[in-house]
């Protein structure tokens, strides 16, 4: 008998802004239709949060500070996240999995108490180089990316100062940090987790793909909004690694594909054994 097709939850927390993750999202998705179904919850303007009956969850960026909620949809979202931690814990089976992304991994790391989460100097905006720890080499979702690999970085908060004891207990790694900064004293942040095998997050987006992106930054309207808030300079430089395609490529394919690949594997593979 076939296996049924998995279900895959998307929590929207761009909080109604037009932006183009929640479209290289469904890009991806789209590649495993003949496995998967998805569907997007808008979290944060029509309080959409899922039930726990979906296999995989993929929590999107957005703007603002991460340590702040309406204390309605932000209590909902972190229920969800204590439930479906939860139930792995306590070894139910299929296992829940889930990657977060930019604004969803701050949360979630400020939540689970892994560290501080500050607002940077001066907002991170590009295509930047990061860098892997020795947990991040050995990892599945990085482990075929070179080091440094490259990634789209659009961020004003940051998760430093980690809580090694907190790490430890929740059995937590550190896969990534931002680039080498030699020039500044400030602290390197960390740019990505892995909170357990089933939770994985990440402080860049992964989702951004350089052909579709390149389209959006080349439009006039978009080069004038960055240009007018992060300068020439930075634009000139963002556009020049997006169309060094392979900069973005290996990201883009290896991360959240590969993340939804080896969950739908593991799902199956649990239930045989089950």
């Amino acid at each position: 008998m076939l296996d049924r097709k998995k279900k895959i939850a998307v929590l929207d927390l761009y909080n109604g802004i037009p932006n183009q993750g929640l479209r290289c999202i469904r890009e991806i998705l789209d590649k495993f239709n003949a496995r998967a179904d998805y569907q997007f919850f808008d979290v944060r303007t029509k309080n959409e949060v899922p039930d726990t009956s979906y296999d995989i969850y993929i929590s999107s960026g957005g703007p603002g500070n991460p340590l702040e909620g309406d204390g309605i949809w932000d209590k909902k979202y972190y229920s969800l996240i204590d439930q479906l931690w939860e139930h792995n814990a306590n070894g139910d089976y299929p296992k829940k999995y889930v990657f977060f992304i930019c604004h969803s991994y701050q949360m979630v790391c400020h939540h689970f108490g892994l560290g501080d989460i500050t607002k940077r100097k001066s907002p991170s905006f590009g295509v930047l180089p990061i860098h892997k720890t020795k947990h991040g080499k050995a990892d599945e979702l990085f482990s075929k990316l070179p080091d440094p690999f490259f990634a789209v970085d659009s961020r004003d908060w940051q998760l430093v100062q980690p809580r090694l004891k907190v790490f430890e207990e929740k059995g937590a790694k550190i896969l990534a940090l931002e680039k080498i900064r030699t020039h500044v004293e400030y602290e390197r942040a960390i740019m990505a987790v892995r909170f357990s095998d089933e939770f994985v997050g990440v402080q860049f987006h992964p989702e951004a793909e350089p052909v579709s992106m390149e389209a959006h930054f080349a439009k006039p309207e978009n080069e004038e909004k960055v240009v007018a808030t992060y300068g020439k300079r930075r634009y000139d430089n963002m556009m020049t690694h997006i169309r060094d395609t392979d900069n973005l490529e290996s990201t883009y394919n290896s991360i959240i594909p590969g993340f939804i690949d080896n969950a739908i594997k593991k799902i199956g593979l649990s239930k045989q054994l089950s």
